[in-house]
């Protein structure tokens, strides 16, 4: 996740870093702005148009479909940031649970060995997750499409929590915890597979193709149809306008497509390694 100065309005303005959407647009904001000016040339070189043309009122078209448009892409990136929020506040369970089951173990545990395997085993968990949900077939899971090999796909947090619940029972059965204890103790790793469960339903349920592919042929022919009509108002200056438009529409997209999967190595992705090294830099600490 990049790390900024939310007060510093210079480095927003004039610094271009890898999360920013100007590079991976250049392209086809190339291509918009030629097809404005071929649209710009033939409409005022070749194509006199009389006055009453409705070609000239298609910007009336533009403004009623701007306040759609609008619309649409606020909910699309405020869904988008509530998949992204919802992955932060997960993560931060993780790190309290981790915490709290270290916290409850070095009060009840006396013996080293018992100690050094949940020190290892607490922070493997994290460790794990996060390469579990960096895993692109993880984003596969639900798709009718996809056969993904068992034998070569274990679900290896699930591993990582059987041996943690296998241990507590193996401390309870020789008397070292008390049954109480041992329902203190469930709470913490009851949640673990819980956090998982709620980060894979991120990971894995992307939003509906349908709405998606609809914006982005919404915004293209948005696009593609504003140099017919302003151009009689602007002239050639329709090209910049026409370009800077695409780009904002565009941009929006691309931003909540980056952040509806908070678990990657994407710029505005969340930080889960470094949690991952937090916690286990915690629990040894604890432990």
């Amino acid at each position: 996740m990049t790390s900024y100065n939310p007060k510093d309005w210079f480095s927003f303005i004039f610094n271009m870093n890898k999360a920013d959407t100007f590079r991976k647009l250049i392209p086809v904001m190339i291509f918009i702005g030629l097809y404005s000016a071929g649209i710009g040339y033939l409409e005022i070189e070749y194509w006199h148009l009389p006055e009453d043309s409705h070609v000239k009122n298609i910007s009336v078209m533009h403004s009623m479909l701007g306040f759609v448009i609008s619309l649409l892409l606020a909910y699309r990136t405020n869904t988008a940031y509530d998949r992204w929020w919802e992955g932060r506040k997960m993560w931060g369970s993780l790190v309290n649970s981790s915490r709290n089951l270290a916290l409850k173990l070095s009060a009840i545990l006396t013996t080293e060995s018992d100690l050094a395997f949940f020190r290892k085993m607490i922070p493997s968990y994290a460790s794990i997750l996060q390469k579990h949900l960096n895993d692109n077939d993880t984003a596969k899971q639900l798709f009718d499409d996809v056969d993904l090999e068992i034998d070569h796909h274990k679900h290896k947090p699930n591993q990582v929590a059987k041996m943690l619940f296998q241990k507590v029972n193996d401390l309870y059965i020789s008397k070292k915890i008390t049954g109480d204890q041992l329902i203190i103790i469930n709470n913490e790793l009851q949640s673990f597979t819980d956090i998982c469960g709620a980060c894979e339903r991120i990971k894995n349920t992307p939003i509906p193709y349908s709405y998606s592919a609809f914006i982005k042929k919404f915004i293209f022919i948005y696009v593609l149809t504003l140099p017919f009509a302003y151009v009689f108002i602007l002239g050639y200056f329709v090209i910049p306008v026409v370009v800077f438009i695409f780009y904002v529409l565009a941009s929006l997209e691309l931003i909540a497509e980056e952040i509806e999967d908070p678990f990657g190595t994407d710029a505005n992705d969340l930080p889960t390694k470094k949690i991952a090294e937090n916690i286990k830099k915690h629990i040894e600490e604890i432990l």
